[in-house]
C-alpha cells in the first residue's frame, strides 16, 4: 500500500516487473517527521532521498544576511534530497524542514548505487528525474528574472494549488524572492482581479 504512490511515480519514466520493483523498493524505509523537525541542516552531509509520500517541506537556505530563501516546497510524490551534498559528497547549503507531519520513503545512497550496479533501469530513472530537476531549476531561476513578482505568485498558485492555505505569507514570500509586505499588496490586487 505505502509503495503504490512511489510506483506511480516510477511508472512515469520506467516500467519495472512486480519482482523488479520489490527489489527496488524494498531498500527504501519509511520515516516520519513531525511538523517543524528538521530532515536535513546546512553544514551536514546528504546521504539520501527521499520520496514524499504526505505532507509537506520547504528546502530553502540562509542568505548573508541571514534570511531564509526558499528553493521549492515538496508536497506528494515530490522527491526531497541536496544533489550537490549527496553527488559531490559537501557539507550542504541547503535545509530541509518538514512544514507539516509528514511521511517519506528514504533510500540511502549506498543503496541507490547498489542499486545501479544491479537494475540498470534505476540508473536511467534517476537520470530522467535529475533531468526533471534540472529543466525545473531553470524554469524557476528564469521566473526569478524575468517575471515580475505578480506573474510569480500567480505560477506559485499554479504549481502549488493546494499549499496557499498551509503556508505562512512569510513562506510564500521567501519563495517569491519578495517581503511579506509586497506579498500582501499583490494578493490584494490579484484577489481584485479575479
Amino acid at each position: 500500500m505505502m509503495y503504490d504512490l512511489l510506483y506511480k511515480n516510477i511508472s512515469r519514466y520506467i516500467q519495472l516487473s512486480d519482482p523488479e520493483f520489490k527489489n527496488f523498493s524494498r531498500l527504501f524505509r519509511l520515516q516520519k517527521f513531525k511538523k517543524k523537525e528538521t530532515v536535513l541542516s546546512e553544514g551536514s552531509y546528504c546521504h539520501f532521498e527521499a520520496f514524499v509520500l504526505n505532507g509537506c517541506f520547504k528546502v530553502y537556505f540562509l542568505n548573508e544576511e541571514g534570511v531564509e530563501q526558499t528553493l521549492y516546497f515538496a508536497v506528494e510524490s515530490w522527491w526531497i534530497t541536496d544533489l550537490d551534498s549527496l553527488i559531490n559528497n559537501v557539507p550542504s547549503t541547503l535545509n530541509i524542514e518538514a512544514l507539516e507531519d509528514s511521511e517519506v520513503l528514504v533510500i540511502s545512497k549506498k543503496d541507490k548505487e547498489f542499486l545501479y550496479e544491479k537494475m540498470p533501469q534505476i540508473e536511467k530513472l534517476f537520470r530522467i528525474m535529475n533531468q526533471q530537476s534540472t529543466v525545473a531549476l531553470q524554469r524557476r531561476i528564469l521566473s526569478l528574472m524575468n517575471k515580475t513578482a505578480d506573474k510569480r505568485y500567480l505560477e506559485f498558485l499554479e504549481k502549488y494549488p493546494t499549499l496557499e492555505q498551509k503556508l505562512t505569507q512569510q513562506q510564500i514570500a521567501s519563495y517569491l524572492g519578495i517581503s511579506h509586505e509586497f506579498l500582501s499588496k499583490i494578493r490584494k490586487k490579484t484577489s481584485l482581479g479575479r
